[in-house]
């Protein structure tokens, strides 16, 4: 199974997301990209802090800007923000059916910590670390 994070600058949350996803389910295939991604950019720095300090790496991450064929070659793709799901699925409507919240399950969002105090940061990870939770054994099961 291929599946595809998202967020808006592919620096904060989406690395997070996919980061805690690889660690959880390592037969899979995934990756992260932005909507309107700071193509390049390594994760943003408070990310990258508050990922290794629940034992991620996030230093290899760079950027990138969803296109077409990645939402096309993923199986499922877990966005942000309910925002996030409108967006992508106006921009690319053949992945309809596809495309659910990370807090789909606990009925959230996630914010975005970007240019937030370390406070924001922990609680996106907090979050996206619930989403993951909730999203692992349902993935699990249609593997």
């Amino acid at each position: 199974m291929r599946i595809l994070t998202l967020c808006v600058g592919n620096i904060c949350r989406s690395p997070i997301a996919e980061a805690l996803l690889v660690r959880d389910l390592p037969a899979h295939t995934v990756a992260s990209a932005g909507l309107g991604a700071l193509v390049g950019q390594p994760a943003d720095a408070l990310a990258q802090a508050v990922a290794a300090e629940h034992g991620l790496d996030l230093s290899p991450h760079r950027a990138q800007q969803v296109t077409g064929w990645l939402c096309q070659q993923s199986d499922l793709i877990l966005v942000m923000e309910q925002a996030h799901q409108t967006e992508l699925e106006r921009q690319f409507p053949v992945i309809r059916g596809k495309v659910y919240r990370l807090g789909h399950l606990g009925q959230f969002d996630v914010a975005d910590p970007y240019r937030q105090p370390r406070s924001a940061f922990d609680e996106a990870y907090a979050a996206i670390a619930q989403g993951v939770a909730d999203w692992v054994p349902r993935i699990q099961q249609l593997s």
